[in-house]
């Protein structure tokens, strides 16, 4: 038997970095498992991972949802000094092949995800089939990922729900997703007016009743964990994240990531 764990490295607009894996019931040594995206340097890496015993060893490919610095930072530094192979989709690795962030370093490691189907991330154990959202990057996805036979869904990032991303976390036994702001916070807060027009505008972030709206729609019985990930420092607050979505989960534990802190390492 084997159940799942989930760790959050820092999630927000100063660095977003997520690792998922498969560990032996009773064990802290991990069979299988990937990073998503790559917001932290190597080194606090290391040290988050070592403080749940865990090492480089423990991830075996990086997945990125898209290419804005805070998802990137550091990706060129990972595959200089861990060389783990990196999965994006064409569109995405030809744009991370010209950001002077990871061309110099990213090549070796590149590897194109099957756009209309599953791709082995790690064969026989993690599999990862990418979706569309709505963001103002160069392409965003979310994904639908496969561990044995356990179904985690993650979608930060993300300008206003689809049904595509609504239709794979009905499926999930785990969700990530965004709850990045509160509208009054951001109205009356201190982002100028094309910013807040840039957020809300269908191609920025989802907002916290947005996020809640969205758990009310695909939330099913099969369903443990919610993540709430990706909040902002300036327009919100993990406790009104939160509330706002505490009825929309119907009793599933829900749980606001921390910012710029790891969280602790989760079993699912």
């Amino acid at each position: 038997m084997s159940n799942i764990r989930f760790k959050s490295f820092s999630s927000g607009s100063c660095g977003n970095c997520y690792f998922i894996g498969i560990f032996p019931d009773g064990s802290r040594r991990c069979e299988a498992g990937v990073l998503i995206d790559a917001g932290v340097s190597p080194r606090r890496l290391k040290k988050e991972l070592q403080s749940d015993g865990l090492c480089f060893d423990d991830f075996g490919a990086v997945l990125i949802t898209h290419d804005h610095m805070d998802h990137v930072r550091s990706l060129g530094s990972i595959c200089k000094h861990i060389g783990k192979p990196v999965w994006a989709t064409e569109k995405l690795h030809r744009a991370l092949g010209y950001n002077p962030m990871t061309r110099d370093w990213i090549g070796g490691h590149k590897v194109i995800l099957d756009s209309g189907g599953w791709s082995s991330i790690i064969p026989g154990r993690i599999q990862a089939r990418p979706f569309i959202m709505p963001h103002d990057a160069t392409e965003t996805v979310g994904y639908a990922i496969m561990l044995d036979s356990f179904k985690f869904v993650i979608m930060t990032d993300i300008g206003q729900m689809t049904e595509e991303a609504l239709s794979w976390a009905r499926q999930a036994d785990t969700v990530v997703i965004e709850s990045n702001y509160d509208p009054e916070m951001l109205r009356f807060g201190p982002y100028p007016p094309d910013l807040q027009a840039r957020i809300r505008g269908g191609h920025g972030h989802l907002s916290n009743p947005e996020c809640a709206e969205a758990i009310s729609a695909f939330r099913h019985e099969g369903l443990r964990h919610l993540f709430l990930c990706h909040l902002s420092e300036h327009n919100n607050t993990p406790e009104l994240a939160y509330r706002t979505s505490l009825e929309a989960a119907g009793g599933i534990p829900l749980v606001p990531l921390p910012r710029q802190t790891a969280s602790p390492l989760y079993i699912l």
